[in-house]
């Protein structure tokens, strides 16, 4: 707890330093998302055409393309983006053996 009489009021003389962001800015995500979404004219290496594609797509067919071509993390980067990464339950409380619970009211109880 701080001590009453260390404590200042803020006054011309004494001004806090201003720390974060400055007002305006934008942060990382709003910038990768803006260039994500910047247009170029490129020939689909899927269907061979010439096709205005936004960078987060041609990102993707490369990905595809390495997939295609064997490389397993780039399939399942393209499967977990698609499907959700697959969830492996693990017990680390009862080592198999299945809890005894009550529900009363809005609280569980564990027997």
């Amino acid at each position: 707890m701080a001590k009453e009489d260390n404590l200042k009021k803020f006054s011309s003389e004494y001004q806090p330093e201003k720390n974060g962001r400055p007002k305006g800015s934008r942060n990382r995500s709003t910038i990768a998302k803006q260039w994500l979404e910047v247009s170029q004219k490129i020939k689909n290496p899927i269907t061979g055409k010439e096709e205005n594609l936004e960078q987060q797509d041609i990102m993707t067919l490369a990905l595809i393309k390495k997939a295609r071509n064997g490389d397993v993390s780039a399939y399942k980067e393209l499967m977990d983006s698609a499907y959700g990464k697959i969830v492996q339950p693990t017990d680390i409380t009862t080592k198999g053996d299945s809890l005894n619970v009550i529900n009363i009211g809005n609280s569980n109880i564990e027997l």
